[in-house]
């Protein structure tokens, strides 16, 4: 009994630190989430030749904290015929899914929650179960419009996983590490040829996660003209502000899982050892907020894509694509032996 409890003091700091670390990056993940939300009422209005939020606070800034009040303070409202257990639930999962995701990214050489080897395996993992709440919630609903959105919602995010799964399956291959703290390593020892080659899986890589997060010009589970609000039309008051707040937590993880795959992480940008002074973590944070910036300048932007359009981008285009690129960057890894 002594020695058991002699091995649980001994892991003591070991929790403490990792809750601290915890701490240090959600805490700071909500915020930007909230002031997301801001961010985009503001560049949407600017490209509209509008003001946006301006009244509560000065410039509008304590916009987010009075929406979050609001949301806060509303009445939640439970339909007569919904399973109550599950409607309640499905919020709390997605928004749980969308924080779990960031305790293997790496924030800046030295700072990772759990710098684990198959941290790819983990978000691939974390991001397919986001499908069970969203599917919970349409059925949970017990209502048709709330399902078909569900139903639609699903479709769309299980087809393009396969496209995120095949390009992430490039940067594997190109970095020869599941590790996401390595594959950024790697990237600054990658030839330029091999970087070029890579350009083209970005792309589909983030088109894809526009999908994924439902957003513009994807958002079909939210059609105004015949499915409402999409899953989530039957929530209000904080289990609405959950799932707001998931998907906009989710678009955060997406452009950084974008950032250590693709950009360079928390490295200068271009390989530009001059700026090696600036703290990592500064320019993992600028390139996720440019990641973040195109999210929202695509939504102000692009006309939204009819469904048919949508599973034709995702399995006769990206699918091909990928799939062939895949090929092509093995090749070329295999014949080049490039890393020692």
């Amino acid at each position: 009994m002594e020695s058991n409890s002699v091995s649980i003091i001994s892991y003591l700091p070991i929790l403490l630190e990792i809750a601290i670390k915890i701490i240090m990056v959600i805490v700071p993940l909500l915020l930007c989430v909230a002031y997301l939300t801001l961010a985009e009422r503001k560049i949407i209005a600017a490209m509209q030749l509008r003001k946006g939020p301006n009244v509560t606070g000065p410039l509008g800034l304590l916009q987010p904290i009075a929406d979050a009040l609001k949301l806060l303070f509303k009445e939640p409202i439970l339909p007569k015929n919904a399973n109550w257990m599950l409607f309640l639930a499905s919020p709390i999962i997605t928004f749980t899914l969308a924080m779990i995701g960031w305790a293997v990214i790496p924030i800046s050489k030295d700072f990772v929650i759990a710098d684990i080897n198959i941290g790819v395996l983990y978000l691939l993992a974390a991001s397919s179960l986001g499908v069970y709440g969203v599917i919970i919630a349409g059925w949970a609903s017990n209502s048709k419009y709330a399902f078909l959105g569900a139903i639609r919602s699903a479709a769309q995010m299980i087809s393009y996983e396969v496209s995120i799964g095949l390009t992430m399956i490039t940067v594997l291959i190109a970095t020869q590490s599941l590790n996401l703290r390595e594959i950024v390593l790697a990237q600054q020892i990658m030839p330029l040829y091999l970087q070029i080659l890579l350009l083209p899986m970005m792309v589909v890589f983030f088109i894809s996660i526009l999908a994924e997060t439902n957003r513009h010009p994807f958002d079909l589970p939210e059609a105004e003209a015949e499915l409402v609000a999409g899953y989530n039309v039957e929530y209000s008051s904080i289990a609405f502000a959950l799932f707001f707040l998931g998907e906009y937590a989710n678009m955060i993880l997406m452009s950084a899982m974008n950032v250590i795959l693709f950009m360079g992480g928390w490295l200068p940008p271009f390989g530009l050892t001059i700026l090696n002074w600036v703290p990592g973590f500064i320019w993992f944070a600028l390139k996720v907020a440019l990641c973040l910036f195109v999210f929202i300048w695509v939504r102000a932007s692009l006309p939204r894509y009819r469904y048919d359009q949508l599973m034709r981008l995702g399995w006769k285009v990206f699918l091909p694509l990928s799939l062939l690129w895949v090929v092509l960057i093995a090749t070329i890894v295999f014949f080049t032996r490039f890393y020692p």
